[in-house]
């Protein structure tokens, strides 16, 4: 299989700039209100991990959106080389977060945006690299699969954002776009290297170390 920087270099094409997009701003209300980001995860905040996956799955420039106790963790969080976005309606849902992420990286030469949600700490570098070289040009869309089923994270091309910020409304996130293109998503298979669990309830704490 020929790979998408081996084609590049053959054809003296560039190869797509991706950014990356963690959403970050929850609250962990079925947390007892324990913000998402703070949580610990090997000694560190869950926030950290899921910026270097983005990173060391080839993603930049990286871009954060924060919202419940954005200040702590700004404070405790290491998010060197990455733009912080603070979105004020957080308790909206997703789709707010969503919309800022996406609107950040207006103007940017990104070819794409790979968007990773900060619960989901079984999601690493090898998942994001995976979805990341299925950006084939500003109008790519494609997904991570686990067993045949969508999940995160997610690429969308360039050319699709201002679509899918139209659509990104309260926990719904791109849902309602990702239903209406589903024909058009490459889905790129994930499950021999990562797991998709969210980090939801006091139950879902015992994935974290």
């Amino acid at each position: 299989m020929v790979t998408n920087t081996a084609a590049n270099a053959a054809s003296g094409t560039r190869r797509p700039e991706v950014a990356g997009v963690l959403l970050a701003a929850g609250g962990g209300r079925r947390l007892g209100g324990r913000p998402k980001a703070l949580l610990e995860h090997r000694g560190r905040p869950l926030v950290e991990h899921a910026v270097r996956s983005l990173r060391d799955g080839g993603c930049g420039p990286l871009h954060v959106v924060l919202g419940a106790a954005a200040g702590e963790v700004r404070e405790r969080a290491e998010l060197t080389g990455c733009a912080v976005t603070v979105n004020p309606g957080w308790e909206e849902g997703m789709g707010s977060s969503l919309r800022l992420g996406l609107a950040a990286l207006a103007g940017s030469d990104a070819d794409a945006a790979l968007v990773l949600l900060v619960d989901q700490p079984g999601i690493g570098a090898e998942a994001v690299a995976r979805v990341r070289e299925a950006c084939r040009s500003r109008s790519s869309l494609a997904a991570a699969a686990y067993d045949g089923e969508r999940g995160h994270p997610v690429l969308f091309g360039a050319d699709r954002w201002a679509d899918i910020a139209a659509g990104a409304v309260g926990d719904q996130g791109a849902r309602g776009y990702l239903r209406e293109h589903r024909d058009a998503i490459t889905l790129v298979e994930c499950s021999d290297v990562a797991q998709a669990y969210d980090i939801d309830t006091a139950a879902d704490l015992g994935h974290l170390e």
